[in-house]
């Protein structure tokens, strides 16, 4: 396909994108910011599109793939966008104590609420709560994968009702 002709096919799908865009982020301003961004990457990448192909399947695989990609960037970030007035950034790493003294004895009550647990459930939390994924646990402790997760479950109810009597 000529470039002039792919350009004319590819600035009358944009009509189409518009839409999609606002679906997909339901922000009208990010909607044209992923607009413009799967335009300029379609552009770049015009020798990976194939004449016939339906081009509007091929953009909107385009924005959909950017989406996903920016989605999960942000969400690594671990910032959020505060919308006051005064628009700041927070970041969600950073957490305010009022009360050292009172989150040291909280971090003493768990702990003893974690050893207080029945071993059936206490081994696998523990496991669970130093970062082991679930079915490294299961291959650990040579239970089920389904097990594992109960058990899991359970110690966490068992020491949210326990935590909630102190």
């Amino acid at each position: 396909m000529v470039a002039v002709e792919f350009n004319r096919v590819l600035i009358n799908s944009t009509e189409y994108l518009k839409p999609f865009a606002i679906t997909l982020t339901r922000d009208q301003e990010q909607a044209k910011d992923l607009v413009q961004e799967t335009m300029y990457r379609a552009l770049a990448n015009r020798e990976k599109y194939l004449a016939g192909t339906n081009i509007k399947a091929w953009l909107y695989t385009i924005m959909r793939n950017i989406f996903i990609n920016n989605y999960r960037r942000k969400s690594k970030q671990q910032t959020i966008f505060d919308a006051t007035p005064n628009d700041f950034l927070l970041n969600l790493n950073q957490g305010a104590v009022a009360n050292e003294a009172l989150v040291n004895l909280n971090i003493k009550e768990v702990q003893a609420a974690i050893y207080e647990l029945p071993e059936i459930f206490k081994t696998p939390f523990l496991l669970y709560f130093d970062g082991f994924k679930y079915h490294e646990i299961a291959d650990m402790l040579q239970e089920p994968l389904g097990t594992i997760k109960s058990r899991i479950h359970f110690a966490r109810k068992l020491l949210k009702s326990q935590l909630e009597r102190n």
